[in-house]
């Protein structure tokens, strides 16, 4: 015990590594002892491959405590000013309930669960995902929906390979994108068209939609606006043997005709103003909803309900579709991540407004709309479409910059369409006082807001013939929980139902279920934070640029690369855009043939399905009887692939926890024969401060930040894998057509899911370099520990050097259950008897 009368500080700079590492010194040195090993320092280094071993720690900064980061990360936050960003283009002002943000988005009972792969422990969050679902159908008129996908334009993409996939008989591999899609959607639709060999078509459908193709994508209502029926265009597709995509705003669906009911097939969007901030990009939940017959070509996950043994009726993945695990590089899509949090909070916004609730928000944006339309009228000002919801496109000729002036002096972000108009997108934060001063913006002239009541009456946006009239939300969910007091039982009944890490430990090996420590979480729901439009002025975020500047170094130095792009908003989109970056590399050098990539049998299901999606041919390598790569079989794939090798993906540990010896050897041959090597991140809980994937012969790597930087798994999603690149990849990393660029974009926002890289900023100031490194190397003592003892009943299947293993460890328990007919489904559900999450 220290002495009572030290004055010692109790939040000082080693204070989070002890809160953040779970075994104190005497655990630690007692496992050691177990281990025979004198210290972490010489057990890792007899475990850990000389060849990759860091030299020297990497340039990250001094650890600090809590209360020193977040005072940092407050200065960061206050670079930031929120103005009202009337903005539009798919990301809007929303008001998340209080009762939902409380116990919810704030609470761990929530957001450190896991992927929901059992259902036994996932019950809660399968009857949330449950209602998004139905919150979906009933909007779109489809009679089925996914639980959720990354983004809106990730989304649409997904949509256009659903429809090749349905639309086989089809000949034309062409796709038709309308010009009122989000810019950011024909971007990601452009991208991923290129690497499958899809023509896309970009144009008016009014006139454009001659020839053939495979299927279309149609605003609704378009980005400057417009609401047009779309149901004469679905015709034409129709006949000519295509699928009609169409992008919906979901509270416009509140209003208006379903695009089920227009025809549609495919129906996506996204739920982020269903209480959702924007968080200067995300992370939101992505819709997908579709018909029913189309359901095994779907992406993602559907929950179903089902009977169990005893007839209680249970929810379970009734379809869960990752593919990749059984049909690899064959596989629908590569997604692994969802955004199972989002989703649930759009879900409970829905419950707690109800069909009612809807239609006061959306009646009031509409209003709100309809009152501007009359004004700007008033004052002069033409509008570009007689149609409307939310969004108004004024022609104000060459006055463009004075409004837009006025407005920003007044702080309110306005939108140039082109060089003589401006667009409005209204949103449920506004107010009639808001409109006057946007109506002073344009006017020049004061305006009293009491003057909107008659002018509200003087225009009407909505189409007679696109007003629905069918009901919404019937379900008894969506009417019952409209007091808080309701809603705030029922969210603790579905907590209930779920292990998180608030229960006990989640042993799930490479998914390194992290402590998401309080102090890293407060920051995401900061106004400075939660509350920025992504496409503000980039002077209106310069704590937002800061921070992304801190982390891309940071992350850099942690793993020996030179650049990194935050972009990607999921482990699977890091793989997706790090093989683009390779592939854009040698087309830069005359290479462009180089299609070939090589990747173990081991790896992990995404790999492969990656790999297809950026048009690169997979050929597998063997693993010999230890686990590791077969070089032997390595050298006769190069020697078969020499011309086309475009890549190896390799994930390091391997996925049989082990540090191959050999793995600069495997990078060196692959470069010598003209390739690039991928080190896929999925582990680098065992590398941090250690090792360095940068130096020992990768070329790109993908970033967990869900998984070795403390963003927790959301009961599902949100997840981010951004990419770190050596420097002769780095002019290939992912841009985008808001921020100057537009060829290779991979999601909807510049920087992913932007709203929750506060986390691991935080994490990485905290720990510093020193307490990173710790982390790292209790990690892999855990496991060895673990192993150990339970090795005279369960073997361990693969081991290093000295018989140990990485940062997780496979058990065999094949002779256990060639005695006894035990399997490891049923270990799992015994441990789940016990309150323990049960490892994969």
């Amino acid at each position: 015990m220290p002495s009572p009368d030290r004055f010692e500080d109790c939040s000082g700079a080693e204070d989070f590594q002890r809160r953040h590492i779970g075994p104190s010194e005497d655990e630690t040195a007692a496992m050691l002892q177990t281990l025979g090993a004198a210290d972490l320092d010489s057990f890792v280094a007899a475990i850990l491959p000389g060849a990759i071993r860091l030299r020297q720690p990497p340039a990250l900064p001094a650890p600090c405590s809590e209360t020193a980061a977040l005072a940092e990360l407050r200065t960061l936050a206050q670079r930031n000013h929120i103005f009202h960003s009337l903005l539009g283009l798919g990301y809007h002002g929303t008001i998340l309930p209080a009762v939902i943000r409380r116990n919810l988005l704030e609470n761990p009972g929530w957001y450190t669960a896991y992927t929901p792969y059992q259902a036994e422990i996932s019950q809660g969050r399968l009857e949330a995902l449950l209602n998004f679902q139905q919150l979906i159908m009933d909007l779109t008129g489809m009679a089925m929906a996914n639980a959720s996908l990354l983004d809106e334009a990730t989304a649409a993409a997904e949509a256009m390979a659903m429809a090749r996939r349905v639309n086989r008989s089809q000949a034309s591999h062409r796709f038709f994108a309308s010009a009122q899609c989000l810019p950011q959607t024909l971007a990601v639709l452009a991208t991923r068209a290129a690497h499958f060999g899809f023509e896309l078509v970009v144009g008016d459908p009014r006139s454009d939609l001659q020839g053939e193709f495979f299927g279309a994508l149609l605003q609704y209502p378009g980005r400057d606006g417009a609401v047009e029926d779309l149901q004469a265009h679905i015709e034409i597709l129709h006949a000519r043997g295509a699928l009609a995509v169409v992008a919906a705003d979901p509270l416009a669906l509140v209003l208006l005709r379903s695009p089920g009911e227009l025809g549609a097939d495919i129906v996506v969007g996204s739920c982020q103003r269903y209480g959702v901030p924007m968080g200067f990009g995300g992370p939101h939940a992505a819709y997908f909803a579709f018909r029913e017959e189309h359901r095994r070509a779907a992406p993602g996950r559907i929950i179903g309900a089902s009977v169990d043994r005893r007839g209680k009726r249970v929810l379970r993945m009734a379809l869960q579709t990752r593919e990749q695990h059984i049909r690899r590089e064959k596989a629908n899509s590569n997604i692994c991540t969802s955004q199972v949090l989002l989703a649930v909070i759009a879900a409970c916004y829905a419950v707690y407004h109800g069909p009612q609730g809807l239609h006061r928000i959306a009646g009031r944006i509409h209003g709100l709309t309809n009152a501007l339309a009359a004004g700007l009228r008033a004052h002069g000002f033409a509008l570009r479409h007689d149609t409307w919801f939310d969004t108004l496109t004024a022609l104000v000729g060459d006055r463009q910059p004075e409004i837009l002036e006025r407005a920003r002096s007044d702080r309110i972000n306005l939108r140039p369409v082109d060089s003589d108009s401006i667009a409005i997108s209204l949103d449920e934060t506004c107010t009639p006082e808001l409109v006057a001063r946007v109506l002073s913006a344009f006017s020049g002239a004061p305006v009293e807001p009491a003057a909107l009541t008659q002018l509200a009456a003087a225009a009407d946006g909505l189409p007679r013939a696109l007003r629905r009239d069918d009901p919404i939300l019937s379900h008894p969910v969506f009417n019952r929980h409209h007091s808080e007091t309701e809603l705030l039982r029922y969210l603790k009944r579905l907590e209930n139902r779920d292990i998180s890490l608030v229960h006990g430990m989640i042993p799930l090996g490479s998914c390194t279920m992290k402590l998401n420590a309080s102090a890293e979480m407060l920051p995401i729901t900061w106004p400075e934070f939660a509350d920025l439009h992504p496409f503000a002025p980039a002077e209106q975020a310069e704590g937002y640029l800061r921070l992304f500047a801190d982390l891309e170094r940071w992350l850099a130095a942690g793993t020996g690369f030179a650049a990194v792009s935050l972009q990607p908003n999921a482990g699977s989109q890091g793989e997706y855009a790090g093989l683009l970056a390779i592939r854009a590399w040698h087309e830069s050098r005359g290479e462009g043939h180089r299609d070939v990539c090589l990747i173990p049998a081991s790896a992990h299901g995404t790999n492969p399905a990656s790999a297809q999606m950026a048009g690169l041919r997979v050929v597998v390598i063997r693993c010999d009887r230890s686990g590791n790569v077969d070089l032997a079989d390595l050298d006769r794939a190069i020697g078969d692939h020499r011309q086309a090798l475009a890549a190896i993906m390799l994930t390091y540990p391997s996925t049989h926890g082990v540090f191959e010896e050999a793995v600069a050897d495997i990078c060196a041959r692959v470069h010598a024969a003209g390739g690039q090597v991928y080190i896929d991140g999925a582990n680098l809980n065992a590398l941090v401060g250690i090792a360095a994937p940068g130096e020992f012969g990768g070329d790109v790597a993908h970033i967990n930040l869900h998984k070795t930087f403390c963003i927790p798994h959301g009961g599902g999603g949100p997840g981010m894998g951004p990419i770190a690149v050596r420097a002769h990849l780095a002019p290939f990393l992912p841009d985008h057509p808001l921020r100057g660029g537009g060829a290779r974009t991979v999601a909807a926002a510049p920087w992913g899911s932007a709203g929750i890289l506060p986390i691991p900023w935080m994490y990485i100031r905290m720990m510093g370099a020193a307490g990173l490194r710790r982390a790292t190397q209790v990690a892999i003592l855990n496991a060895n520990y673990v192993a150990q003892r339970l090795a005279p009943h369960y073997p361990v299947l693969y081991t290093g050097r000295g018989g140990r293993v990485a940062h997780e460890c496979i058990l065999d328990i094949r002779p256990l259950k060639a005695a006894t007919d035990i399997g490891e489904e049923d270990i799992a559900k015994r441990l789940m008897d016990y309150g323990f999450h049960a490892p994969t």
